[in-house]
């Protein structure tokens, strides 16, 4: 059993900055990959970073590089996603996810409830 609840979402202007977290709880819990996906209305989901809990290893979504970065707490069990340089483009629902390193939905397990980002221009 895993569980993993994001928080850290809001309202920012454009140009601003948020950091979401994503904290993970349960006996059984491994040390599984972790990616950062969103999601808007009437679309799937979409990758937005991936990191690997070993070695740290990171991939993002080119629309993301350079803005945003995927870090991770080894002893929290907690991962972030620092989202700098804010677009309206960025506004969506974002949920994390624990599996294997990968751009996919598919191939992760375990999936938070989400967490709003509402950017204004």
């Amino acid at each position: 059993h895993v569980q993993l609840v994001e928080s850290g979402g809001g309202l920012v202007q454009a140009g601003g900055s948020l950091r979401l977290s994503c904290a993970a709880s349960g006996r059984t819990f491994r040390a599984y990959d972790r990616g950062w996906f969103l999601q808007v209305p009437g679309k799937e989901r979409e990758f937005v970073a991936a990191i690997t809990w070993s070695t740290g290893s990171t991939r993002y979504a080119d629309s993301v590089k350079g803005r945003f970065t995927i870090s991770r707490d080894n002893a929290k069990k907690t991962v972030y996603l620092q989202m700098n340089s804010l677009k309206p483009e960025d506004t969506a629902v974002y949920y994390c996810a624990a599996g294997v390193w990968s751009t996919k939905t598919d191939d992760y397990d375990f999936w938070g409830q989400g967490t709003q980002v509402t950017v204004s221009s």
